[in-house]
């Protein structure tokens, strides 16, 4: 019978690892080869999938380039520092497409601030995997079933001063592979799990001045998806989700003195905070404690020397993004970036760019991504983003407690 279990790991390591170079596996323990490569597999990858075209055309860099409404996904604490009262994001992402032909995912976002000081912000991501088609042993069709994930999130950001914010989120995913399809060896469920994301932001234009212009040096801190495993079987076989740090800084800059030309480079480094894999020996046994036995918070502390290569490996494990954006006027936007990952580690690596309209409130940014390798599934991937932004402030001022008593 279809074995559920096989099919989740081997979906989970074409969305997290995506290498240049695919080969078939036939059991779960096979990604872990003895050929130097340890890729870092988890459940539900698509939380760790780019939703959206802005930092999709920057090389995956947005921990800490200025605030928009999909600030939630890599940094609510920048949700504070938005200029627009409320803005609210739609973006879709054809995915793997030169695998399948039905993957997609699909992000809605929004953020409301509620004074100087604070703002709320929602995220709902859906991911549909396509059809699945189960099978018997002699390859009978049981039934076709339509793969799907989503999780629904909410945050809180708030400034700790001018300069510097914090932020949590909460957040529910649900993950369902197989429907009501079970065996009396492997009964399947749907998974579910809670997660938390915990992170900071700081900018300061004080520093020093470009062309004579104040430049804005920002930083970002996130470290999210911190939750319990999931199971799709029993609690016995629970994997981890992606929990994930990312850290980075962003420069901003005027080219000229009436700022209607400016320039944004972005820099962002990852790491997921989940246990390396195990590696097999010369006769092909798994050396070592599987990591899946350890508990979430042994497995985020222990993430970061727990590599069997020492420390070299797990440098390894970090990856890198970098990215440009070039803006006129706030209305015409060119980027740029580039994402990579070592070649044991998944081999990811991909040049992306992108461009932007924004008309009044309402703006609309794609990107396209061009993998390095001929053959690696992620080539191609187009993303489109509309997205709307009341500046309230302009029309209809915030009333500051100090001055509501003056009055």
């Amino acid at each position: 019978m279809f074995n559920i279990k096989i099919s989740f790991f081997l979906v989970a390591s074409f969305l997290v690892c995506s290498a240049t170079k695919l080969v078939g596996q036939t059991t779960p323990t096979a990604v872990f080869g003895s050929n130097g490569t340890s890729p870092i597999t988890t459940a539900v990858p698509f939380l760790s999938i780019t939703p959206d075209s802005r930092s999709g055309a920057m090389g995956d860099a947005g921990v800490a380039i200025s605030a928009d409404a999909n600030s939630i996904y890599w940094n609510a604490a920048k949700l504070a520092f938005a200029k627009p009262r409320y803005g609210v994001a739609l973006s879709f992402n054809p995915w793997l497409r030169n695998l399948v032909g039905d993957m997609s995912l699909s992000y809605l976002s929004g953020y409301y601030r509620l004074d100087d000081k604070q703002a709320i912000g929602l995220e709902m991501r859906y991911f549909d995997m396509g059809i699945i088609q189960f099978t018997d042993q002699n390859g009978g069709i049981i039934m076709n079933f339509r793969a799907s994930e989503f999780a629904f999130g909410g945050a809180y950001s708030r400034k700790l001063s001018e300069n510097m914010g914090v932020s949590v989120t909460g957040r529910f995913v649900y993950s369902n592979l197989s429907g009501d399809f079970s065996n009396a060896q492997q009964p399947a469920k749907p998974g579910t799990t809670g997660a938390a994301d915990i992170a900071w932001y700081y900018k300061n234009d004080k520093w020093f001045k470009i062309n004579g212009q104040p430049a804005m040096l920002s930083f970002g801190a996130n470290i999210s998806n911190i939750g319990a495993k999931i199971s799709y079987v029993n609690a016995g076989t629970a994997d981890f989700i992606p929990t994930n740090m990312r850290i980075g800084t962003a420069l901003e800059m005027n080219l000229d003195p009436e700022g209607k030309n400016k320039l944004t480079a972005a820099l962002d480094f990852n790491k997921l905070l989940v246990p390396t894999p195990q590696r097999r020996d010369a006769s092909g046994n798994l050396v070592g404690v599987d990591p899946r036995t350890r508990t979430v918070l042994s497995g985020m502390f222990g993430s970061f020397g727990d590599a069997p290569g020492g420390f070299g490996e797990e440098l390894k494990e970090i990856m890198t993004s970098i990215g440009a954006e070039y803006s006129y006027n706030n209305t015409f936007f060119a980027r740029a970036g580039y994402f990579g990952e070592n070649v044991t580690k998944g081999n990811r690596k991909y040049f992306t760019v992108g461009a932007g309209f924004k008309y009044n409130d309402l703006g609309i940014d794609v990107s396209y991504l061009a993998a390095a390798g001929a053959t690696s599934p992620l080539g191609n991937t187009l993303r489109f983003t509309l997205s709307l932004a009341i500046n309230k402030t302009a029309k209809e001022k915030i009333t500051k407690p100090e001055e509501t008593e003056a009055q």
